[in-house]
């Protein structure tokens, strides 16, 4: 039997999809939703509709893509992943990522014309991220950049998108946009764990162009800068509440920051377990002053 014609594993199905993945896009996507103003229960089956989007189809095509394009790297680096296991065999793993995507824009085609067209960016750019020769993870300023743009802007604006039946309000996308910059600099924070590794394959992240302290360094204040900004147009909206919240979770990661900074390669994975969940609690914080604000909710 040749290996294009060897059954695929279906544990390692589900591992090529890398479901723990899927949490931010749905997280933001929430966000997207709740920042809309529009009744939740009325619209439950666009909202589900949209959580599966964001999570099980656009996330874990953007996966699958990239594990196949990083099977040769995995070969090397972490041989146990389904492809380069054989667990997925032959060309399976391509095969798998094109269904995904045609899976995906069918579904977002569903759910309307500004979502299928949200879903037509996110998946292109899941594309140019892994798929030579553009291959954007190579560098880590535009690589980290378009999975911001990707795991936090988009679904944010999606989920707004399938609420209002359109184009969201510019508040809303604002902030959709300063959460998904932000989250530049939690894509640099996996990127410190592999800064040999990335400097042998050619792989310039942040760490390897930079090196670890000054990388570290400029994470902390793409972390921080756009909620600042955030913090700025909530009360800029009349949500001093809702900003002083804000204002207290960056305080507590500007705490945090500060051991972070201190050996950014040991301390990185313990900075994006802790610090990390503050980042996007102001997310759906910020989401709610929105909801409430008249200007938002007058589009209901």
């Amino acid at each position: 039997m040749s290996p294009a014609m060897q059954r695929i594993q279906p544990a390692a199905l589900l591992e090529v999809l890398h479901p723990i993945t899927w949490f931010a896009p749905m997280w933001a996507f929430t966000c997207g939703v709740v920042s809309s103003g529009q009744p939740f229960l009325s619209n439950a089956l666009f909202i589900l509709g949209g959580i599966i989007l964001a999570g099980p189809l656009v996330c874990a095509t953007s996966q699958v893509v990239n594990d196949w394009y990083d099977r040769h790297v995995d070969a090397i680096n972490e041989p146990n992943r389904p492809i380069p296991s054989g667990r997925i065999p032959g060309a399976w793993g391509l095969i798998i990522a094109i269904a995904m995507t045609l899976l995906s824009l069918a579904w977002a085609w569903m759910l309307g014309t500004w979502v299928f067209w949200a879903a037509v960016f996110g998946v292109a750019l899941a594309w140019a991220y892994s798929m030579p020769p553009i291959r954007l993870k190579l560098n880590g300023w535009w690589g980290n950049g378009a999975v911001g743009l990707c795991y936090e802007s988009l679904p944010w604006f999606t989920g707004a998108a399938v609420m209002v039946g359109g184009l969201p309000h510019p508040a809303i996308i604002a902030l959709a946009l300063l959460y998904g910059a932000g989250a530049h600099g939690i894509m640099t924070l996996n990127d410190f764990k592999a800064i040999e590794g990335d400097t042998k394959l050619g792989v310039r992240t942040l760490p390897v162009q930079l090196g670890a302290e000054r990388a570290a360094r400029v994470s902390c204040w793409v972390m921080a800068v756009p909620q600042a900004v955030v913090i700025a147009i909530l009360l800029g909206m009349g949500h001093p509440w809702h900003a002083l919240f804000v204002g207290v979770l960056l305080a507590v990661q500007g705490l945090l920051m500060i051991r972070f900074l201190k050996d950014p390669v040991k301390h990185a994975l313990w900075y994006s377990g802790i610090g990390v969940p503050f980042y996007v609690s102001g997310m759906m914080i910020s989401a709610f002053a929105l909801r409430f604000d008249a200007g938002v909710a007058g589009l209901s």
